[in-house]
């Protein structure tokens, strides 16, 4: 682990590559990827100069802020592009020797490893009967990591001194706040850099070391930590103890508000709650409340009444969410079948509301649902029956005849229930499909 790794042409032509697949914003210095790359012949050279003689300083990283799906906002810091370059770099050479040494729990930013790893680790320890969880919520975790704590981890095994004072610039690379004002970092490591997971991962292998030693059974992604043990008083007792750990030895907060001791069905983790069914002893995976919330929220913002667009456009935007959607949300089990049919059913109500909108006049709805193969009296009376609004129409039994499921699937509106069971059979054949081609 040296600088000459890091500031090898090669290895920083494969950072670039990565930071273009990565996409992304520019920086304070408003350069985009496309215009770096423009002129990347000369610039890699001039940075591969410039790391190795000690001249290279980061610039400013901009701050932005996205809204966090359980409320409140998130702050990301966007680097310019050449920096990107730069930490992505320092990642490459620092992850082969670190990664391999991370504890099994920890799921986070890891090859082979995602949320759904974590959330089928939990769902072992569920089925062996530790039925109560400590959720730990650390506070502003990427705001308030000690920089001189994960220095001193990094040069246990970094010893190449150019490298750790790359990597202290870094940390210290002051930010321009989006109104222009511009501060110093004295902790943190700005979420949105290409190397701020890997040093996330290396504060926290402290507390996954501490949490191993004392024979827990945990989960974690990222500062997501949940601790899984057979009574409520044992997690009380938990909850304390590694509190005082983290507080004392690391320098970070623990949320105590949303922190707490709790079933794991009364707890969000990767937006997802588990539930084991004291019968069967199955534990169902389940939509956790902020996830369900969001997805309805999603559905209604991609629907809206005044929709002035095509039905095609339309449909194409739900396409794309909804493909997402259930490729994170696919491992729910059987419990949630209902919720995806229901879901489901809602989103064709709200399409036909539009379609009806777009259609406007009742007389032009009445001619277009016959065609479509409604009886006459039946389009007649469904719509004139009474003054409905728009919503009140989606649902009348003329309107559900006449823009049926078919209407839209034909139309190329996603069914989550129809994907989430191709999910599953695809899943549940890839262990079969793997005996027969090893055999």
């Amino acid at each position: 682990m040296t600088m000459e790794k890091v500031a090898d042409v090669g290895n920083l032509l494969r950072a670039f590559s990565k930071v273009k697949s990565n996409k992304g914003a520019p920086g304070p210095d408003r350069q985009s990827i496309q215009e770096v790359e423009e002129h990347l012949e000369e610039a890699l050279p001039a940075l591969h100069r410039a790391l190795l003689g000690g001249s290279y300083r980061p610039g400013m990283i901009r701050r932005v802020w996205i809204p966090k799906s359980g409320g409140g906002q998130r702050g990301l810091g966007i680097p310019d592009v050449i920096d990107r370059v730069v930490q992505q770099a320092v990642h490459q050479v620092l992850c082969p020797h670190y990664d391999p040494t991370f504890h099994e729990s920890s799921h986070g930013f890891r090859e082979e490893r995602s949320c759904h790893t974590a959330i089928a680790e939990a769902r072992g320890y569920l089925e062996a009967g530790y039925g109560w969880v400590v959720d730990l919520d650390l506070e502003k975790f990427f705001d308030r990591v000690h920089h001189d704590r994960l220095l001193s981890r990094l040069e246990e095994r970094v010893k190449d001194r150019r490298l750790i004072q790359l990597i202290r610039r870094m940390l210290k690379a002051k930010v321009v706040m989006p109104d222009g004002v511009v501060v110093s970092t004295e902790e943190g490591t700005p979420q949105g850099g290409p190397l701020s997971p890997l040093l996330s991962n290396i504060v926290l292998d402290e507390l996954d070391a501490e949490l191993s030693r004392r024979g827990l059974h945990f989960v974690r992604y990222a500062d997501d930590c949940n601790i899984y043990v057979r009574s409520e008083r044992s997690g009380r007792r938990v909850m304390a103890s590694v509190s005082r750990f983290i507080e004392g030895r690391l320098r970070l907060k623990v949320n105590t508000v949303k922190s707490a001791v709790a079933r794991p069905e009364e707890r969000h983790f990767l937006g997802f709650r588990l539930r084991r069914e004291p019968e069967t002893g199955e534990v169902e995976v389940l939509l956790s409340k902020r996830s369900s919330d969001r997805v309805g929220e999603r559905i209604r913002e991609l629907t809206p009444r005044n929709w002035g667009r095509s039905l095609k456009d339309c449909l194409l935007g739900l396409r794309m969410y909804l493909l997402g959607w259930v490729g994170f949300f696919w491992i729910c089990t059987a419990a949630e079948e209902r919720t995806f049919a229901h879901l489901d059913a809602h989103i064709r109500r709200r399409l036909r509301a539009l379609v009806l909108r777009h259609w406007k006049r009742r007389r032009f709805i009445v001619r277009q649902l016959i065609r479509l193969g409604v009886r006459p009296n039946t389009a007649w009376q469904s719509i004139y029956k009474e003054h409905r609004s728009w919503w009140a129409l989606s649902h009348t039994s003329a309107v559900d005849r006449g823009l049926r499921n078919a209407y839209f699937a034909e139309r190329g509106l996603v069914s989550i229930l129809d994907e989430w069971k191709a999910k599953i059979r695809k899943h549940a054949m890839a262990p079969v499909q793997l005996a027969l081609a090893l055999g």
